[in-house]
């Protein structure tokens, strides 16, 4: 199971920290051979189930893994071999894989991720979705790589476009971000063109190709949400209107 395959990647750590978001199949079953120290929160978002973990902690260095990501022996290595100097955080460079595929274009080659940090010097971004660690101090790059295994299958895929597409909407609804019909195609096929052409995804063949549409349908539904709260906001703005004039 993903679980047991990241927790094994990471038994070498002095402790293991795992927050569960009252998940329906056997995690926590699986956690507790790994650790006693499995947490059952409900879920708030991304970046509150993270804090959440954070504050759980007991040691001053942390390093955060999802669940479908591994530590490599190589990485491992490098990271217990650290010489504690004055830096506060690392990035770690990510090895994608989709549909069990290593991708090193549309631009995910280059994906570094803040994940090995102090735990005094961390603070979270407020996002509802790409939430990321920030650190107030000094931070490098580690050369090896952490295992990322990001889509395991089509209809997966397609599952989480749905979930980050609605939340990131709510993030450019929130900020006012303005948009019609000219706005959903363009932002969709710009987003085409840029996996595809600018970060060079035809050279992942069909996977590449298969990466960028599925880019292209999600911006298209992030404005086509953003599209949608906005008319409902409209609606609602109407209606508190007649009632304002009826009374």
């Amino acid at each position: 199971m993903n679980i047991t395959d990241c927790l094994k990647s990471i038994s070498w750590v002095d402790e293991i920290i795992l927050v569960d978001a009252e998940s329906t199949d056997k995690t926590v079953e699986l956690a507790k051979y790994f650790t006693s120290k499995v947490f059952i929160h409900r879920w708030e978002g991304f970046a509150k189930q993270k804090e959440f973990a954070v504050s759980q902690a007991s040691n001053e260095w942390i390093l955060n893994v999802d669940a479908d990501e591994r530590i490599s022996p190589f990485l491992k290595e490098e990271i217990t071999s650290l010489i504690d100097k004055d830096i506060d955080g690392y990035y770690l460079r990510r090895e994608n894989y989709f549909l069990k595929k290593h991708i090193k274009s549309c631009g995910w080659d280059n994906d570094y991720q803040l994940r090995l940090m102090r735990k005094s010097k961390t603070r979270l971004t407020d996002r509802l979705v790409h939430e990321g660690f920030a650190v107030d101090g000094k931070t490098e790059r580690l050369k090896n790589r952490l295992v990322h295994y990001t889509f395991t299958s089509i209809d997966k895929t397609i599952s989480k476009i749905n979930h980050y597409s609605s939340l990131r909407a709510e993030e450019l609804f929130k900020r006012n971000k303005k948009n019609g019909g000219f706005t959903i195609i363009a932002h969709g096929l710009a987003a085409f063109f840029r996996f595809f052409i600018v970060l060079r995804g035809y050279k992942d063949g069909v996977h590449g190709l298969i990466i960028s549409i599925f880019n292209s349908i999600t911006t298209f539904l992030v404005y086509m949400k953003v599209w949608e709260l906005q008319n409902e906001g409209k609606k609602i703005k109407e209606e508190q209107k007649v009632s304002e004039n009826v009374f």
